[in-house]
Formats: C-alpha cells, structure tokens, sequence
C-alpha cells in the first residue's frame, strides 16, 4: 500500500505539473494570434484606404488634354461666360444673346411662293423638322448668320455649309484628271468669281431662247409646240411652268408600303405673294405686289433688248395669266382639309381629266431613260388646280387675238429666265430684289460663299453625300446614333402612359425602328463617282454653261430617287423615317457640332442632345396627350423656375400654354438621354479626354449650352433659356462637378426632384 500511495502520489504531482508548466505556451499562441489578427485588420484598413484615395484621386485628377486641332479649335468656345459653375448668380441671368436670324426659304432665281406639299419636305432638310424621308429638294435655302461670336456654334445648316465648303477649296491630291471632285470645285469656282459670272450672260440667255424657237416678244421666233417646250423645259432645264413634278412616298394613313416612289404632281411656284380668300375660297396676287410685279417684268425684257413697243403688252399678257393660274390654287392647311392630297390616279385617267397637257409624253421626257407607261400610277396634289389648268390652256389657246402672240411660250420662257437668274448679271438679281422690298418682304443678303455651296450642293450632291460619309461616318458616330437610341427608348418605356394601348402602339413603334447613319450604305469608289459625272463638263471661265449643266444633273437626281437607287442625304439637318428605319443623316456630324477627336463629352452634349430633342419632336409629337408624367416632369421643371430664380414682381406660377409645356418637357428630357447616353459610352469605353480642363461632367453640361444657343426650330416655344435646365439638373443629382446654388436668387420653396 505505501508503495502504491508513493506511485499514486508521484502521479498526481505529475498531473498538476503538466499544465502549469503548459500554459504559458498557450497564453503566447493566442498573443500571436491576436497581434497576427491585429496587423491583418490593420492591413485591410490600410488596403481600403489606400483604394478610396487612389479612387479619389484618379476622380479629381485633371484630365488628359485633347490636342488635336479639332479640339483646339472647339476649345476657344468654352469661356467663363458660357460656364454656369464659375458664377453660378450671373449665370442665372444669362441669355444667349441676339437671337439669329430668321429662316428664310427661297429659290436662288428669286423668291418663290408656293402652298406645295414639298415644302414639309423643305423644312426638315433645312431647318431640322422631323417627317418621312424621300422627298427631293425642292432648291430651299435658309439664313442664319446671326451675330456670330467665339462662344457661339453655328447652326446645324451653317456648320455643314462650312464643311462643304472646305472640301470644295481643298487641294485635289491623288485623284484623276477630270475627276468629280475636280468638276464640283470648277463649278464652285466658277460661281464664286463674280466677274466671270457677269461677263455677257445676257447674250447667252438670249442665244438660249433661239435654240427654244425663239419668242414672240422679239417678233423673230417660230411658233413651237405647247408640249415639246413644256417637255424641254421640265426635262433639261428644272423649270416647271404650270405645275412641279417631284418624287416621293405616299404619306396617307393605312397605306403600307411607305417605301414605294411615286410620281407627285403639285400647283407651281409663283414669282409673287399669293393671299389666300378663305370666304371665297380662292388665291390672288397681293395686291400690293402687282404693280412692282409688272414693272420687274419690264425691267427684266429691258434688259434682253425687247423693243418698247412688245414690252408693254406681253408682260400684260404674262401678268393676266399668272392672276389666272393662281385663283385655283390653295395652301395646304386648305387642301388638306379638303382631303385633296395625294389624290392617286393613273396617267390614263389623268389625260381624261386634263387633256390640254400630254401628260404621258412630258413624264417619259423628265424621267428618261426610265419607262413610264399610261397604266402608272402619280399622287396629285390639287386636282381641282390640275382641271382648272386644263380648261385655261384651252380657253386661251381659243382666243384669235393672243395666238399671234401665244402668251403661254411667252410664260414659259419667262419662267425659264427665273430659273437662270442666278446665272445672269448682278442687274437682274437687282431687280427681283427691288421687287422683293416693293413688295414688302423681308430679303436677306446670302453671303456669296453660301449662295455658291448652295447651288454646288443641287447637282454634285451624290459626290458630297460620299465625301463627308466618307470623312465623318466613323465609329464613333455610328457608337453616338446607337447610345442616343437606346437611352431614348429607356426612356419612353419609363414613362407613365394614360392607357395600356397608347403605351403599346408607341413602344412597338420605337422598338421597331432600326436606327441608321445615312441612306447610303456603302461608300463609292473614286471611279464609280466619275462615271456619274463622265457626261459633265464644267469650265471655270463660263459659269452660265455650267448653271444650265447642273440644271440636267438636278433632273437626273429626281430619275435616281424614282428608280429606287440610294438617295443622297446630304442636305438633311435631322434625322427621319425611311421605311423600318430612322435615318439620323451623315451631315449632322460635322465640326463644331461633332468630330471623332473631341472628347465624348462634346460630342454627346452638342450633337447627342440635338438628336435626342429631334427623336422626341419626331416620335413623341404628342406626348402630353398621351402621357400623364411628361406634363408633371413639365410643370415642376417650370414651377422652379418661377419659384427659384425668375424675377421680382412675379407671383404664383403663370401656366405654359400646351406648345411650351411640352418644348420644357422635351429640352429637359433630351438632357437627360444625352447624358446618361454619355455615361454608357463611359462604362464602356473610359476614360476620356477634356478640353479647358474641364472635368468630364462639367465639359458635357457646358457642350449641352452651346448647342442650346443654336438657331433650332422649337426654340421660340421654350420659356427661359435652355440652358437653365442645367441648373434643375444639378438640383436633383449629385452629377455636377460642384454645388450650382445662388442663395440671392432664391424667392421661394424649391419644388422636390423632377
């Protein structure tokens, strides 16, 4: 037993010594461990502050500079004076300056009158108008100059016009003799140096009427055939006496096939100012433009030697007629009313109704080569106008006193020397602007540089079209046209709609547009481009020749779009509906407005915001009918208008009319497409550059001023400024480089978040 207790007892010592002995061992593991976890914790900490700084600063860094001439150029514009974060109190009182000038419109022959279809078609080329595509140009010209200071862009017409006139005087490097380009810059040449425009032109105009058989004011003519002069006249020389000949789609609602070309008939223009009698339901000359109308025409045949004696009479004669013609004509708010447009009929049926007019032989004669039969369909425009044209030529060509003189050659050559005055010396351009001032309208001096781009544009309008696609349909357009659409759709499908099947119609509708930069697809080659001009030949000593050859290429122009080969969108300011497509045109990206250098920030908040307020015009027309948030976004983007900055003395929240109501609520949400268009490009594509310094945000907002500046169409219905949409932006997100707030301007409670 004592030996089993000895052994016992040593056991038990054993048994307490082991832990004591182990625990300092485990009291060091665990202050490792926590010192480990300590130093790991500390790391994390540092690792997470470390990355915010570093993001902190890759954010506030300056960004890279864009130095490419292009942005070297663009960068001039930016100024204090345009910046709304630098003085953010003078920038709420800031207006664009002296509004540009007004759109003008007119043929280059002289102001022309007229209630035509096309003149939709004219407004969406020049001023930016959304509608269908496929309409020709109708020889529209706008103006707008305006008083043009560096930190103001140019309007989409003059920037393009610009761009076109660049090409025209560059230096033609590594192209054949006798090429397109070669012929086009002869032609603008020509047209520019005005001497050789003035050198004996008249003698040529007169030479002209002899190859026509002459005419009875000279009492030296043979007597011609009323449809071969009529046909001549349409088919060589773009002058269209009696009625206009264009090509187009059929725009009637329910018809399906919107891409089918129709031959279009419509009333002509008239050299005079029509007014319309709405009780007696019938036109006349303004009365106050008949006796200077008279005495140009006088003026005019004085010119080309006419004796005294015929002078009198045959601008009498000339004058009756035209008061004639236009009691039957009526302006197209009228007509279609009336449900007069496009009236489709075969030519058959059409000789039936106006057998004065060989309808068939003066069709095949403008469309030629193409084959044109009597079982073809046109659209007209004015039936009632077309029957009554008929009788007239009848009625008159009955008269024994007026065939010796046959009035109608006389009207027809008339017409024809309208057409050629931009041709002819600076005496007879000054006489229609006499007649313009006497007849009370606003003329407005083109510079000559326009007047000739203009003209170039008309008949090398195919070269162009491939020339600027070739130059400015890159990538980084097409990555634009792509961004804005699908942002816009975003948009629309967001929207609060009033029924189930409004929203349906309308998001069906833009899902299935397919977005497009230009009609051409494909990019012709130098040698494909001079064989469509082998047959011209231009001279830049002999500008008259030239005038009369780019008269047959406009012609041409009309047989292309009617054959269904590729139209030229050059001159289209905004872009339109061809089919299942949306055509957002090549000319729009062109600089100050767009280049593939600038930073996305311009491009996207110049261009991108003038496509998405175009898309909206276009596919939204009526949008506050339809939707019950646009006119909420509207009004509150108006109530803080009232309510934060707009002057002393106003009280309570004056209402917008509908027109202004829905232009707020378009501008505001094209902001807003822009910029979150701008932002996709960012994440996919990032980082960018910067001109001035300016940060990414501040440049897009301060590129989204200048282009709201600009001449656009809509503007006239906006409120404030455009540009003060930029203050409700930064109201409602943390977007903005900095705070845009001025207490002093601040008169009342601020609206909540639009």
């Amino acid at each position: 037993m004592d030996q089993n207790s000895s052994v016992l007892q040593v056991t038990l010592q054993i048994s307490q010594e082991q832990p004591a002995s182990e625990e300092p061992k485990s009291l060091v593991r665990r202050l490792w461990f926590k010192l480990l976890l300590v130093l790991f914790v500390s790391s994390l900490i540092g690792t997470v502050i470390g990355l915010g700084c570093y993001s902190h600063w890759k954010t506030n860094q300056a960004p890279v500079p864009c130095l490419s001439p292009a942005c070297l150029r663009v960068a001039e514009r930016f100024s204090a004076v345009m910046d709304p974060f630098s003085r953010p109190c003078d920038y709420f009182l800031f207006t664009c300056g002296a509004e540009t000038t007004t759109l003008s419109r007119g043929r280059q022959r002289g102001k022309v009158f007229s209630h035509n279809v096309t003149t939709g078609q004219d407004r969406r080329r020049w001023t930016g108008k959304g509608g269908g595509g496929g309409g020709i140009d109708r020889e529209s010209e706008t103006k707008s100059e305006g008083d043009e200071t560096p930190e103001r862009i140019p309007d989409r017409h003059t920037a393009l016009l610009q761009t076109i006139k660049e090409i025209l005087e560059s230096p033609v490097r590594g192209v054949t003799v006798n090429s397109a380009k070669e012929k086009a810059q002869r032609f603008y040449n020509s047209c520019i140096d005005s001497k050789t425009a003035e050198s004996g032109n008249s003698e040529r105009f007169l030479t002209l009427i002899q190859q026509l058989g002459g005419w009875a004011v000279s009492g030296r003519w043979t007597r011609p055939n009323f449809n071969s002069t009529l046909a001549l006249l349409m088919a060589q020389y773009n002058t269209f006496p009696f009625f206009n000949v264009y090509v187009g789609s059929d725009q009637r609602q329910g018809r399906t096939n919107k891409s089918a070309r129709f031959i279009q008939i419509d009333q002509p223009d008239f050299p005079f100012p029509i007014d319309w009698n709405s009780n007696a339901k019938r036109s006349i000359i303004n009365p106050k433009s008949l006796r200077p109308f008279l005495l140009s025409c006088r003026q005019l045949l004085a010119l080309l030697d006419v004796p005294s004696t015929q002078i009198t009479p045959h601008c009498g004669q000339y004058v009756s007629l035209c008061s004639t013609l236009v009691i039957a004509t009526s302006p197209l708010p009228y007509r279609l009313s009336q449900k007069l447009l496009y009236h489709r009929i075969t030519i058959q049926e059409l000789q039936l109704l106006a057998p004065a007019i060989d309808w068939l032989y003066c069709l095949q004669a403008i469309f030629h080569p193409l084959p044109i039969s009597q079982s073809d369909f046109v659209l007209l425009h004015n039936l009632p106008y077309i029957k009554y044209l008929s009788q007239t030529i009848s009625i008159w060509k009955r008269n024994i006193e007026m065939k010796a003189s046959d009035p109608f050659h006389t009207y027809m050559l008339l017409t024809l020397l309208q057409t050629v005055i931009p041709a002819l010396d600076s005496r007879f351009t000054q006489i229609m602007k006499n007649f313009s001032i006497a007849s009370d309208r606003r003329e407005e001096d083109v510079p000559h540089w326009r007047h000739c781009v203009l003209q170039t544009t008309k008949g090398f309008d195919t070269l162009l079209s491939h020339v600027i696609k070739e130059h400015y349909g890159n990538e980084e357009a097409e990555e634009l046209v792509q961004d804005i659409y699908s942002t816009f759709k975003t948009k629309v499908a967001n929207l609060s709609w009033r029924d189930e099947e409004t929203q349906h119609f309308v998001l069906n509708k833009v899902k299935s547009l397919t977005p497009r930069l230009s009609i051409n697809t494909e990019v012709l080659d130098p040698l494909t481009l001079n064989e469509c001009y082998a047959e011209v030949n231009m001279n830049e000593k002999d500008y008259f020749s030239n005038y009369l050859q780019l008269l047959v290429l406009q012609q041409r122009r009309m047989s292309r779009i009617f054959s269904h080969t590729a139209q030229n969108d050059v001159l289209y300011m905004s872009p339109f509906l061809l089919g299942n497509d949306i055509i957002f045109p090549v000319g729009l990206f062109v600089s100050p407005l767009f280049h593939s250098s600038y930073p996305r920030a311009i491009n996207y908040g110049i261009l991108g915001s003038l496509m998405a307020k175009d898309l909206f015009h276009l596919l939204l027309p009526d949008i506050l009918s339809q939707s019950d948030s646009s006119g909420l976004e509207s009004e509150c983007v108006w109530s803080y208008y009232v309510n934060g900055w707009a002057s002393e003395g106003i009280s309570g929240t004056p209402a917008l009319s509908q027109s202004q109501q829905q232009e707020v609520w378009v501008q505001y949400s094209a902001l807003q497409v822009a910029l979150q268009a701008y932002h996709k490009s960012l994440q996919r594509r990032s980082p960018d550059t910067s001109v001035s310094g300016f940060s990414h945000i501040h440049l897009f907002l301060s590129s989204f001023i200048q282009a709201s500046c600009g001449s656009e169409p809509y503007r006239a219905f906006m409120p404030f400024e455009p540009s003060f949409l930029v203050t409700v932006l930064c109201r409602n997100s943390d977007l903005c480089p900095k705070p845009l707030i001025c207490e002093v301007k601040s008169q009342g409670q601020l609206p909540e978040g639009c």
